[in-house]
C-alpha cells in the first residue's frame, strides 16, 4: 500500500491546523500554492502560460489550465471533478500545480446544479456520469485521466465502468465504489442555506450568523458561501445551486450504480487517495474496490475527507507518484 508521507507547514500556516480535520480548510491551500502561481508570468520567459477557454461549446462550464502546445507532453489530459456543493473554482490552485508538474492539460469541471452549469431535477451518478462523457465528447478527446473528490470521485468510477474507453487513468478521493451513508451534516446545510435565503439577506456576514446555527466551523460555511450570489432582481444574497433538487438528492449521494461488485470492471491504472482521519474508504471496502478496479493501489494521505485542501502537499505528491508513470 502507498504510504504519502505527513506535510510538512511553516508555523503560519501551523496556525490553522486548530481546524477539525473533518473540515475544508482553505487557507493551507492558498498559502501554499501562493509560489506556484506567480510562477506563471510569461510564455517568452518559458514559465506556464494558462488559459480559460477552448472556444468549444460544451454543456458543462470548465476551465482549462496547462502550458503551450509546445511544451505539452504526448499524455491525456486531466478531467477534475468537485464534490458536493462544490465548484471547479475548489480545485484551481492545486490543478495549476499538477498541470506545471506533470505537463497536462487539466480541465476543471462544473458538475450538473454546481458552479455555472446547467440545472436540472434529476441528479445522480448516472446522469453527472453521462454528462462528462458527453463533456469528453464535446471536447474531442481521446481519453483523459479523472480526478474526483466524494461525489466527483463515485461519478468519475461511474465513467470508468460505464466507458473504459475515455478513461486513460482514474483517481478517485475520498470515495469507494460501495453504498454507505453520508454524513447527516449534509441535509443539516442544505436547510441553513434555505434559512439563509428565506431571510432576504444583503450580506454575506448576515448569511454566515445564520448558517453558524447549523455549523460551527467556520471553513465550511466559507466553502457553502462560495455559492451565494446577488439577485439582479432585489439584491439580496441567494445560493446558486438549486437546494431544492440537491437536498432531495441527497440519499441518492450514498449509492453506487453497480451493486454487484465484478459485474462490470475497469482494467486501467487506479489510485485510490483517502484520508487517514476520513471513514470513506474503510480498509473492509479494498476488496470491493479490488473487483471493480483490479488495477487499483490505495494512497493515504494524512488528512480528514476534505484532504485536497487540508493537506494539499500530500495529495499532489500521491498524484504526481502515480501520474508520471500512468498514460
Amino acid at each position: 500500500m502507498l504510504k504519502c508521507t505527513k506535510l510538512k507547514i511553516n508555523p503560519q500556516i501551523n496556525r490553522s491546523s486548530q481546524i477539525a480535520s473533518s473540515s475544508p480548510s482553505y487557507s493551507p491551500l492558498t498559502i501554499m500554492l501562493q509560489p506556484i502561481r506567480t510562477t506563471f508570468r510569461s510564455a517568452a520567459q518559458g514559465a506556464r502560460l494558462f488559459s480559460t477557454s477552448r472556444g468549444l461549446r460544451t454543456d458543462l462550464s470548465y476551465q482549462v489550465f496547462g502550458p503551450e502546445k509546445a511544451d505539452v507532453i504526448d499524455r491525456s489530459p486531466i478531467i477534475f471533478l468537485h464534490g458536493l456543493f462544490g465548484s471547479k473554482q475548489n480545485n484551481r490552485g492545486i490543478s495549476k500545480a499538477l498541470a506545471r508538474d506533470l505537463k497536462r492539460e487539466i480541465f476543471t469541471v462544473d458538475l450538473r446544479n454546481h458552479g455555472q452549469s446547467f440545472h436540472a431535477q434529476e441528479h445522480n451518478y448516472s446522469v453527472m456520469a453521462e454528462d462528462v462523457i458527453k463533456f469528453i465528447q464535446q471536447l474531442k478527446l481521446d481519453k483523459a485521466v479523472l480526478i474526483g473528490h466524494s461525489m466527483g470521485a463515485k461519478t468519475a468510477m461511474t465513467v470508468a465502468l460505464d466507458s473504459p474507453k475515455l478513461v486513460s487513468a482514474l483517481v478517485p478521493v475520498d470515495n469507494a465504489p460501495v453504498n454507505a451513508p453520508l454524513k447527516s451534516d449534509f441535509g443539516l446545510y442544505v436547510r441553513g442555506m434555505q434559512h439563509v435565503e428565506a431571510a432576504n439577506v444583503t450580506k454575506q456576514s448576515e448569511a454566515d450568523e445564520i448558517l453558524k446555527g447549523y455549523e460551527e466551523s467556520l471553513p465550511i460555511r466559507q466553502f457553502l458561501l462560495t455559492n451565494l450570489v446577488r439577485s439582479t432582481e432585489d439584491q439580496t444574497m441567494k445560493f446558486r445551486v438549486p437546494l431544492a433538487v440537491l437536498g432531495e438528492a441527497i440519499p441518492g449521494m450514498a449509492d453506487f450504480p453497480y451493486r454487484e461488485p465484478g459485474s462490470v470492471s475497469y482494467e486501467g491504472p487506479t489510485l485510490f487517495v483517502r484520508g487517514t482521519k476520513s471513514r470513506y474508504v474503510s480498509d473492509e471496502s479494498v476488496p470491493t474496490i479490488k473487483k471493480f478496479f483490479p488495477n487499483a493501489s490505495v494512497a493515504d494521505v494524512e488528512a480528514g475527507h476534505w484532504l485536497i485542501s487540508e493537506n494539499p502537499e500530500g495529495f499532489r505528491q500521491a498524484v504526481l507518484k502515480f501520474l508520471q508513470e500512468a498514460p
